[in-house]
């Protein structure tokens, strides 16, 4: 059982609550998942199944979402699992507006990620330091935003603005709802999230935990190969010789103009694992599947 499993996480799951429930059902030790999602959030959790879970640093980075931010609150965790810190009724916001200013999120921007979140300073996750009343700022980092899409507009003295959010890694989707409250001076939290894709897994393509667990009794279930899951990255094919060499971790010579990672085969059909090219040298990086 190698290979990667799109689950489609449930509401108020945890991503560690997802890979033990995975490891539970497969029986299975190594299990691990890409791009942690928050409890309140739900869709694309990409798991790793055995020693895929080593693959899991090479998957694309690029996400995307569906959230609804609500304006006029602003709340300890910038979501609607946290405590309210203001409410204030914003009846005179208008969508014009919105449109506008939402411009400033594209781009490569600084984010100061939620107090309430997975980051570690100082070898503590900011989440643990805040529930113990610890409240630490995390430092700005610099993210994308790809895109983003207003898909609807529902007016009222707390409005609500459903978006399409592509990004890139380490964006806080979170941190977009509460700087845009910031902008009106109203407040703003995210009160629904849905990752809609992940690593290049999309969630109409996604199993919830009751569709695996019923094709695992059918025995239909079927892990999606590492080499479909990073389809993205280019390849190289080795012959025989070269093949057992490299699986052996030796350099060997290549004739290929691209520099970087590179999913590596045995004449095109056999994945053998993950290289990096650097001078035409081709040097293992993760060997998968090593040749006796």
């Amino acid at each position: 059982m190698q290979g990667f499993l799109n689950l489609n996480k449930p509401y108020d799951w945890t991503s560690h609550d997802c890979v033990a429930r995975v490891r539970k059902l497969l029986r299975l030790k190594r299990v691990g998942h890409a791009g942690t999602l928050d409890p309140a959030a739900t869709g694309v959790l990409p798991i790793a199944l055995g020693k895929a879970t080593r693959l899991l640093q090479y998957l694309p980075g690029e996400k995307a979402y569906k959230a609804t931010v609500r304006l006029g609150i602003r709340t300890t965790t910038d979501d609607l699992q946290g405590e309210v810190i203001t409410s204030q009724p914003c009846p005179g916001l208008n969508l014009t507006d919105i449109k506008t200013e939402l411009s400033r999120f594209i781009g490569k921007i600084e984010q100061i990620p939620p107090s309430y979140s997975a980051i570690q300073v100082e070898g503590k996750r900011l989440y643990d330091l805040a529930r113990q009343g610890e409240i630490i700022q995390a430092p700005v980092r610099t993210v994308e935003v790809l895109n983003i899409q207003v898909l609807d507009w529902r007016d009222s003295d707390f409005p609500e603005l459903d978006l399409a959010i592509a990004c890139g890694a380490g964006t806080y989707i979170r941190a977009i709802a509460r700087d845009l409250g910031i902008i009106f001076n109203t407040g703003g939290t995210l009160a629904a999230l849905t990752r809609t894709e992940s690593s290049g897994f999309h969630l109409q393509d996604s199993l919830t935990l009751t569709e695996l667990e019923t094709q695992l009794q059918s025995g239909t279930f079927q892990p999606i190969s590492p080499d479909t899951a990073l389809q993205k990255l280019p390849s190289v094919n080795l012959p025989g010789t070269f093949a057992k060499k490299w699986c052996q971790g030796q350099q060997v010579p290549v004739n290929f103009d691209v520099l970087g990672i590179v999913r590596v085969y045995e004449q095109e059909t056999r994945f053998l694992g993950i290289g990096q090219i650097q001078e035409h040298l081709l040097i293992p990086q993760m060997v998968f599947e090593p040749i006796s």
